[in-house]
């Protein structure tokens, strides 16, 4: 490989291929589809585990509220 700063050719340089207009059925390889279910999954879990603090904070809010009510 030579030193040249201007060498132009794309060698050893990453490509990430995307959909062009002429091109919107792409769908990337097999790692790509893994890597989007992989993330899929993991948005869908942090969803679930938010609404399930979110849940459990608000019951805790309104017992509290009750106790206080009850207290007085």
């Amino acid at each position: 490989m030579s030193g040249n700063s201007n060498d132009t050719s794309g060698q050893g340089m990453i490509v990430n291929p995307k959909p062009k207009a002429d091109n919107q059925d792409w769908d990337g390889d097999d790692a790509d589809r893994a890597d989007r279910l992989r993330f899929e999954e993991e948005q869908a879990m942090i969803s679930e585990q938010s609404e399930a603090r979110a849940a459990a904070k608000a019951l805790a809010e309104h017992k509290a509220t009750e106790a206080a009510k009850n207290a007085k």
